[in-house]
């Protein structure tokens, strides 16, 4: 099973209890809020920028960290699991994420340095994994078609992202309202 198959089973696993027994405040709420919208800005400009299977992509968010969807992902979780209003979401969020997303992130050096080999490489060795650097990468051989796109972001179907984390959201704001 691919870790993006293991990534989405899990959401849905964690997510049903979550759902179930979190306990939002308005104060929470609106922090998670924040969180997670700061999130869903980096992945959607990662995502409108990205070529999947077409070139190394390293223009955009992409020219600081090779890994702004897995970073805007990790301020998507940390939002909505602040939002539940009990430290263990947090937490049990972190023990996920940290195993899960080191694991995707090494299968993807393998992939991309079989994919672009020296290109990759020397691509890896100037952009951080994932703590951004403070300026722009400028590589010798730019990616085709570099800069954001709504249809890019379409394709790649991070609407999906923004879909779930404001269901997600509007569960947990409207929670209090129907149990009474």
């Amino acid at each position: 099973m691919g870790m993006r198959r293991i990534r989405t089973k899990m959401v849905w696993l964690l997510g049903l209890p979550f759902l179930w027994f979190a306990q939002p405040t308005t104060g929470l709420l609106a922090i998670g809020a924040a969180l997670a919208a700061m999130g869903l800005l980096i992945r959607g400009w990662a995502a409108g920028t990205i070529r999947k299977d077409e070139d190394l992509t390293t223009s955009g968010p992409y020219a600081y960290t090779r890994n702004p969807l897995y970073i805007g992902s990790l301020f998507v979780g940390l939002g909505v699991t602040l939002a539940g209003g009990h430290w263990i979401w947090p937490t049990l969020f972190f023990a996920f994420y940290g195993p899960v997303y080191a694991r995707t992130m090494s299968g993807e050096i393998e992939l991309l340095t079989e994919l672009f080999g020296q290109r990759f490489l020397h691509y890896a060795k100037n952009v951080p994994a994932f703590v951004p650097r403070l300026t722009k990468y400028r590589p010798e051989q730019p990616d085709l078609d570099g800069g954001f796109r709504v249809g890019q972001y379409m394709r790649n179907n991070e609407w999906e992202a923004l879909l779930g984390a404001g269901a997600a959201f509007a569960f947990l704001a409207t929670k209090p309202m129907w149990l009474g």
